[in-house]
């Protein structure tokens, strides 16, 4: 793997596994890739970076050590979240709602982000984890990995994204309500069986190879028909069948005029590989 250059953080560590293709790992090992300020911060910076750079079409979203990430940094959120010098509830409530609207934004900028994002699980994926992977557009894990919607169980709702994603990545109310109520861990088979996760590997090496080769493939597409794809599919998870249909028809009004959809038919028609320019 080559360093990516230009993705500097003390939290996230990028390279490219292969043309077009950043591995981001959550880089606090000691820590089990809890969520700190810091964190919460670069995710943001990372992701929109990523967005706009031509030269990632695809990531791969992992964590270093033995737990994938173990969800809010708890020492560092007792003292930054509820403790404050101001008096009045309703200026209290003020900061307190620009801080949550901050964190919610840091995985938004992962569903935001134009390339498929690819979650590589393993170990512990606890609270914030299950924010983070719920904005991801494919999701693996390894045998060994564990999930919980941990928030109820320090006194709070989820607040980053579980409770408006998860019931739409897994389409079972009954079951999403039951793990978020209680707070459970589940393990990887019936993450698997409830669609969680689209599929299991024996151990973290493995996921991550199967993420760098659904990588490597969707890297090798049309990078206007990818990113294109990802936009409506968001889209269309959130309005009416109606309304997808019309807005991808606007969509499309412009993007089938890319030199993109020359390519892929004259590659497929001649059996041979298309190549892409930079998005």
């Amino acid at each position: 793997m080559s360093a990516a250059k230009d993705y500097s953080y003390e939290t996230l560590q990028c390279s490219f596994t292969s043309n077009n293709v950043l591995h981001v790992q959550l880089n606090r090992p000691k820590n089990l890739n809890s969520l700190n300020d810091a964190m919460w911060r670069e995710f943001q910076e990372c992701f929109k970076q990523i967005k706009f750079d031509p030269n990632v079409r695809v990531v791969i979203l992992s964590g270093s050590g033995r737990l994938f990430c173990a969800g809010l940094d708890l020492k560092e959120a007792a003292t930054g979240l509820t403790n404050s010098d101001e008096s009045d509830v309703g200026r209290r409530a003020y900061r307190l709602r620009k801080k949550i609207m901050d964190f919610q934004a840091s995985f938004s900028a992962i569903q935001d982000c134009d390339k498929p994002v690819i979650a590589a699980v393993h170990g512990g994926c606890i609270g914030g984890g299950i924010d983070m992977i719920t904005s991801c557009d494919i999701r693996y894990c390894s045998e060994d990995a564990f999930f919980s919607v941990k928030e109820v169980d320090i006194g709070m709702a989820a607040d980053v994204g579980t409770l408006q994603r998860l019931q739409k990545v897994v389409s079972n109310d009954s079951w999403t309500r039951e793990i978020c109520f209680t707070a459970r861990i589940f393990d990887s088979k019936e993450a698997l069986r409830h669609g969680l996760v689209s599929d299991v590997f024996p151990k973290l090496e493995d996921v991550l190879a199967k993420a760098k080769e659904i990588g490597k493939v969707i890297a090798s597409k049309s990078p206007v028909a990818v990113s294109g794809t990802k936009h409506l599919l968001n889209y269309s998870r959130d309005h009416t069948v109606e309304e997808g249909l019309t807005y991808s028809a606007l969509w499309n009004a412009s993007m089938l005029q890319s030199e993109d959809l020359e390519k892929a038919i004259v590659a497929s028609i001649s059996k041979q590989n298309a190549s892409f320019s930079k998005l």
